[in-house]
């Protein structure tokens, strides 16, 4: 059970989340539960994004939800639930501690010297390989594109996933962040600006004239160790995209941004891994409720 996406979604979607957040507070422990189903794989596609690595993501999501059950009963309804939730996403994922990908400290000059340096090579033979050679293919043009995200300051990251990927509007996402309209826009315009130059002098998906192809990295991102075709990442088949998931996206943008931000939207909407057993068995532990109840002295 997955909401609608939260940055668009309908009165009638918070209308439903401000009624199980009533029942929370009543004692309804299986209406947090159906809470999290309804949130955690946005918030997790959030923390992907973030993290780059899942192990990564799945401890930033099962901390969110953590202090959504704390902080659940101060939920006042001045404010739509979505932008309450989110803005605790958002203040985690902008201060969680620094996670794997982070020590390797990207800089767009540094992932750039990183693929020039990366071999061409022809394709793996298909006897060679666990999986078709073609979804090897998809795990390079995936993880590179989100790799370079990494390359932006974690605000700048953050912004763009949010208004560049996920379609929230000017409005929903100054709300996020609580600054006005036209800084957010800014700060999108910035963030899409550093990335979309990057992408237009190296990447062969959106400039053909750029000779870095996809498919001539595979193997070298094999060799490297970017990629483990025993265990892939990024590609799947049967996952639904972004753009899938997102709706119809209503940006003042011109056809260049529009054609960059594609790339990142054809990128699988994640499959979340289901957080309410792990969530439920961590809040009924005695250390936690002792948090959650201090003694008295």
């Amino acid at each position: 059970m997955t909401i609608d996406n939260p940055f668009t979604s309908s009165d009638a979607d918070d209308r439903h989340d401000v009624d199980l957040v009533r029942r929370i507070v009543g004692g309804e422990r299986a209406a947090f539960d159906e809470l999290v189903s309804r949130h955690q794989a946005w918030i997790y596609n959030i923390a992907l994004r973030m993290a780059y690595l899942p192990e990564d993501a799945e401890d930033a999501t099962q901390e969110v939800l953590l202090k959504l059950f704390t902080k659940v009963s101060t939920f006042e309804s001045k404010s739509r639930f979505r932008t309450w939730l989110y803005r605790v996403v958002v203040n985690h994922v902008l201060n969680m501690k620094r996670t794997r990908a982070d020590a390797a400290e990207w800089t767009f000059q540094k992932y750039g010297d990183g693929l020039d340096s990366s071999e061409d090579l022809d394709l793996p033979d298909q006897n060679s390989v666990p999986v078709d050679v073609q979804l090897l293919v998809d795990e390079a043009r995936i993880g590179c594109s989100t790799g370079m995200l990494l390359c932006l300051d974690r605000e700048q990251l953050l912004v763009y996933i949010l208004g560049g990927i996920f379609g929230a509007s000017d409005t929903v996402g100054a709300e996020l962040l609580e600054i006005s309209r036209d800084n957010f826009r800014q700060r999108l315009a910035r963030a899409r600006r550093d990335l979309h130059n990057f992408m237009d002098e190296k990447c062969g998906l959106v400039n053909t004239a750029n000779p870095c192809r996809c498919a001539k990295k595979t193997r070298a991102f094999i060799k490297a160790g970017f990629i483990d075709p025993n265990r892939l990442q990024f590609a799947d088949a049967h996952l639904r995209r972004v753009r899938d998931v997102v709706g119809v996206v209503h940006e003042d943008v011109n056809a260049l941004d529009a054609a960059y931000a594609a790339i990142h939207r054809s990128h699988p909407f994640a499959r979340s891994p289901d957080f309410v057993a792990a969530v439920r068995y961590l809040i009924d532990q005695p250390a936690f409720q002792s948090v959650l109840d201090p003694p008295k002295h």
